[in-house]
């Protein structure tokens, strides 16, 4: 069982890698605003349960087992963005730090009904979507879709 933080730890590992080319300590600990000896005592744990490969002073590298978990934790994320954001109107920070929470909670099933959901009402029923996305501009008196007003 991966916990919610590990989940995170290789979530980061997993776009350092494929952004950068190379996973860091230092840029872990940037990214989830840690400390690097937390950085160290995390990925001696997700080595221990076969998710990295880490030596200290070494590179540091998903096992194919700890990149299947960090790539299904991210397509929640893009996911539950793309809900948050296309379909219900959100900010995209609000959306991005949302997603960021319900990644690690979500059913499996739950996520694969909103895939769903999204494929159908875009394909079936996309002028009700536009019609709801109008509204809740209104509403907001943003004018943009995924922006809310200031009730200050």
């Amino acid at each position: 069982m991966v916990s919610k933080r590990e989940e995170e730890y290789l979530e980061v590992m997993y776009l350092l890698q494929k952004n950068k080319g190379v996973i860091r300590v230092k840029d872990i600990a940037r990214i989830l605003h840690v400390k690097p000896p937390s950085v160290v005592d995390a990925l001696k744990k997700l080595a221990e349960k076969g998710l990295v490969e880490y030596e200290k002073y070494d590179r540091i590298l998903l096992t194919e087992e700890g990149r299947k978990i960090a790539e299904k934790t991210y397509s929640k994320h893009l996911l539950l963005t793309e809900f948050f954001t296309n379909v219900l109107g959100i900010p995209p920070e609000i959306a991005e730090e949302d997603a960021c929470q319900f990644e690690h909670y979500v059913h499996d099933i739950t996520i694969q009904r909103i895939k769903e959901f999204i494929s159908y009402i875009q394909e079936h029923c996309p002028y009700v979507l536009k019609q709801f996305l109008k509204k809740v501009m209104e509403e907001s008196g943003s004018g943009k879709v995924g922006e809310v007003a200031d009730e200050h």
